[in-house]
């Protein structure tokens, strides 16, 4: 398993979506990140944890978590 770390941008292609889904998932979903300095670095096995866990997950009734 590679260990290495990830930035919004690389996070992002993996979970094919865009940078500022990545900022609203760090800020109100808990998104598993940690701050470098200024960058946002990610694990992708956390992320992937994250995403199986449901917390990512978005109702399309009420366009919030489940």
């Amino acid at each position: 398993m590679d260990d290495k770390w990830l930035t919004v941008e690389e996070i992002a292609v993996y979970l094919n979506v865009s940078n500022d889904t990545i900022y609203n998932w760090i800020k109100n979903r808990s998104m598993p990140a940690h701050k470098v300095g200024r960058k946002w670095m990610f694990k992708q096995a956390d992320v992937d944890a994250w995403v199986k866990s449901g917390t990512a997950a978005i109702t399309k009734e009420t366009g919030v978590t489940k």
